[in-house]
């Protein structure tokens, strides 16, 4: 499973729409291991465009700070999994809880 993360200096960013890379984390859920990192720089940020391009990345997950509803709803249409409330934490340790049933998510701080 590809799972991915907007990241800005290192750590999960608070909007989505505003990262300087996602970071793409290939994870085995029955091993519970990362297999596989790539970070990628974020294209210019257009409304509906984040979504059909993490697809084309492979993306079948995203774990996000915050993030519209009308964007979750594109996620959803293009095969993503959202998963909004997650800490500014770094990606490894967020798909680490992930696997293991212990990601703690608060309230999804976007408010559009």
């Amino acid at each position: 499973m590809r799972v991915a993360i907007p990241v800005a200096a290192g750590r999960l960013a608070a909007h989505f729409g505003h990262c300087e890379t996602f970071a793409l984390l290939d994870i085995e859920l029955q091993q519970r291991q990362l297999s596989g990192r790539q970070d990628v720089v974020a294209p210019p940020h257009e409304p509906g465009l984040l979504p059909h391009w993490l697809a084309e990345q492979g993306g079948e997950m995203i774990i996000a700070g915050g993030m519209g509803q009308r964007a979750q709803d594109l996620f959803l249409q293009n095969g993503i999994t959202v998963y909004v409330g997650a800490p500014a934490v770094e990606p490894e340790l967020l798909v680490q809880h992930f696997m293991t049933g212990s990601l703690s998510l608060g309230s999804n701080c976007c408010d559009h």
